[in-house]
């Protein structure tokens, strides 16, 4: 069997399950179609195509919200995971994140994206020009918001 050099610089898995846990404490679960890890880059960093999906975790090991996509990059040196293409966000209050790209950094435990945005709430279709959002999408901030924005009435100062 002849291999090519690059194989060997490659280490690859299919159907992958990974549980990320932090102070012996789950913090999420990946399932992915392949994984291809690349040693021989400058900068390291992991392939995963063919499509997955990430479960985040509370205290309580109830799932807050899941990200499915199909294709990511983790760069571990910076703790940067840059997940592309349909990426969906569906949080525990049922509000649901569309857009192309989505950055999750895990050490700030933050979600970010410049690219546009669209928030489905139950009331409500959001859009915008980028998002920083907490790591379980229970709080987001739409940047450059675009639409008819609903506001409580208790929220808007009174007229003198």
């Amino acid at each position: 069997m002849v291999m090519d050099e690059k194989d060997l610089s490659q280490d690859k898995a299919e159907d992958v399950i990974l549980v990320y846990s932090e102070n012996a404490k789950i913090v999420a679960r990946l399932f992915a179609k392949q994984f291809i890890r690349h040693e021989d880059k400058k900068k390291s960093y992991i392939d995963i195509k063919g499509g997955l999906k990430v479960e985040f975790f509370d205290d309580s090991l109830q799932i807050s919200n899941t990200v499915t996509a199909k294709k990511a990059r983790y760069y571990e040196s910076d703790k940067n995971v840059i997940v592309q293409d349909s990426v969906v966000v569906v949080n525990k209050k049922g509000e649901t994140l569309n857009t192309e790209e989505l950055i999750w950094n895990q050490s700030i435990k933050k979600f970010y994206t410049n690219k546009f945005v669209r928030i489905t709430t139950p009331t409500q279709v959001l859009f915008g020009d980028g998002l920083e959002a907490n790591e379980d999408f229970s709080w987001y901030q739409i940047k450059n918001i675009k639409g008819n924005v609903q506001v409580e009435k208790s929220a808007v100062p009174a007229a003198e």
